[in-house]
């Protein structure tokens, strides 16, 4: 039986994907370089450093990742902070508070910064319902690297045999199969392009399920 939900955020709790997009791309513009499509969704799931890091790479940028990591960040809160039409996925709420009241111990392992965490948190009010929060910021590596996932599972009040990650992203599905974690993956709008292969559980619509049939889905994938 599942004990422990691990979330991711983007694309998994809420849809910041445009604005991460917009300010992505307002950069990029700045800095003259050309994003192809299939470029920008291969960094779905990485850390904003290590996005800025294989971009420096790839495009010989002379500056440095701190300082383009700080501009980005001045792009998406601005953004963030005046888009009045932000609104969590559809169902996920409804799911998180269920899944509380059902004593399931829920964890957000997130590839997002502490500051965007924070943002999203206090605007859609999910404190309550966490144990802990952790972000990618505070690994080395990202996402497909198991280390933010066997951290989060760490903090599990149950064994990983008993938690279940939901991810929506090439690099969170093979991340949560490195760290050999139950995978539920959610077929998101943004889950376009993405492979998820080696997931264990599909959902597509988050209405669909409540906490009595995610605490099962071990017994029935």
């Amino acid at each position: 039986m599942i004990k422990t939900i691990i979330f991711d955020m983007d694309g998994v709790i809420v849809d910041t994907e445009p604005v991460h997009k917009y300010a992505y791309y307002k950069l990029f513009n700045e800095l003259g370089i050309l994003v192809s499509p299939e470029m920008y969704a291969s960094f779905t799931g990485n850390s904003t450093r290590n996005v800025f890091q294989k971009l420096k790479a790839h495009f010989v940028l002379e500056q440095e990742v701190e300082d383009l990591i700080l501009r980005k960040r001045f792009f998406f809160n601005d953004a963030f902070d005046t888009k009045e039409d932000l609104e969590l996925i559809a169902g996920v709420k409804a799911l998180i508070v269920d899944l509380h009241q059902n004593d399931v111990q829920l964890i957000l392992a997130s590839s997002a910064s502490k500051g965007t965490i924070h943002r999203v948190f206090n605007r859609f009010e999910l404190y309550p319902y966490f144990t802990h929060i952790v972000s990618g910021e505070d690994f080395p590596k990202s996402k497909p690297d198991p280390a933010i996932f066997l951290h989060a599972a760490s903090l599990s009040k149950a064994p990983k045999e008993q938690c279940a990650i939901i991810e929506d992203s090439t690099s969170g599905v093979r991340a949560a199969c490195a760290a050999d974690i139950f995978c539920i993956a959610y077929h998101s709008e943004n889950s376009k392009m993405q492979d998820l292969t080696g997931a264990e559980y599909f959902v597509k619509d988050f209405k669909d399920v409540d906490a009595a049939v995610i605490k099962q889905v071990r017994q029935v994938k």
